[in-house]
């Protein structure tokens, strides 16, 4: 994605304006790191124990038996059908395909042999979910352990800063120092916000990003969104919030955000949306402030030859009437 060189003035919790620096996101270049924490992702675990729990033996992923189900092509785990040559070597069914029906290891010819001796070991095995070093208790059967890990809730989250292409993951504190840290954003403590967002020529719209915002509000993380897009034929403008964390504890907080001037203005609600969905999917699916080029040069008056539109918004969380049940809400805290 191409940026433009774009200034935002912006504030939070209170209607005076602070000045930040003029960003120029188009040579903002970010490489993957190591965090110093155990934050980022580690399938590795050296300890080697090896634990029993009644029943089928839980085996860490570091054991023997488990670098036995290790394909040497991918490193990922094999499943059904696992391959063989005639010398033993064994290989999973994607990576047969990828060398071409020959053994990697010895070079032979690979065939059509099955290694049942394995597969039937993979089906006694009971294995933590790889995101065990980031916190998840949970034991699954061989077989079911990679569909329980595409929706754990402890696996770790893409980097949602937008237009980087950043590959960085991590856990939330992690990542909300990366951001800090190397993407350089804005950060605000506070649950309002006043943001200016200016662009001298604002007929070139595509693609346009302006720097994200982070919010620290009710112990939470926030990413405050804007940029420029088209919509079929049409220029938009769009703000939207996304929440640092999974889409049921995102459904607790709600956020308006507003966009005026000359006497008119619009108002939008709604629940922000997990960084599990990335900020295109988001912006693809138009669940936010959505503002026409032309409605957005009226709001910031003059001669409409500058974009200066100026957006502002809470966080609040919703709480629940012991009395009553119904929602109500927590403005700040």
């Amino acid at each position: 994605m191409d940026f433009d060189n774009i200034e935002c003035v912006s504030s939070s919790d209170g209607l005076d304006e602070d000045e930040i620096h003029h960003h120029n996101l188009q040579h903002h270049h970010l490489h993957q790191f190591a965090s110093p924490k155990p934050h980022n992702v580690n399938n590795n675990n050296n300890n080697g124990n090896t634990n029993v729990v009644g029943g089928p033996t839980v085996i860490a992923p570091a054991t023997s038996v488990h670098e036995l189900l290790e394909c040497p092509v991918c490193t990922n785990s094999m499943y059904p059908p696992i391959h063989q040559c005639h010398n033993g070597h064994t290989l999973c069914s994607t990576c047969k395909t990828r060398v071409q029906n020959r053994c990697p290891t010895c070079r032979q010819e690979l065939g059509d042999i099955r290694c049942l001796a394995l597969e039937k070991v993979a089906e006694s095995l009971e294995l933590p979910c790889k995101y065990y070093n980031l916190g998840c208790p949970e034991i699954f059967p061989y077989y079911s352990k990679l569909k329980h890990e595409a929706i754990c809730n402890f696996r770790p989250y893409n980097c949602p800063y937008a237009g980087s292409e950043c590959s960085v993951v991590g856990d939330i504190p992690f990542l909300v120092a990366h951001l800090r840290d190397d993407h350089k954003v804005d950060m605000h403590t506070g649950c309002t916000f006043n943001h200016r967002y200016v662009k001298s020529n604002p007929r070139e719209v595509e693609n346009a990003t302006w720097m994200l915002t982070v919010f620290h509000c009710f112990g939470q993380y926030f990413c405050l969104h804007f940029e420029a897009f088209q919509l079929g034929m049409a220029p938009v403008y769009m703000a939207f919030l996304r929440f640092m964390g999974d889409e049921t504890e995102a459904r607790n907080y709600s956020y308006s955000l507003e966009v005026g001037g000359n006497g008119r203005k619009l108002i939008w609600e709604g629940t922000p949306r997990s960084v599990r969905d990335s900020h295109r999917k988001v912006r693809d699916s138009h669940d936010g402030l959505i503002i026409q080029r032309n409605m957005a040069l009226f709001f910031s008056g003059g001669d409409r030859k500058e974009l200066k539109l100026r957006v502002t918004g809470r966080i609040w969380k919703e709480q629940q009437s012991p009395e009553t049940g119904v929602c109500i809400p927590n403005l700040c805290s």
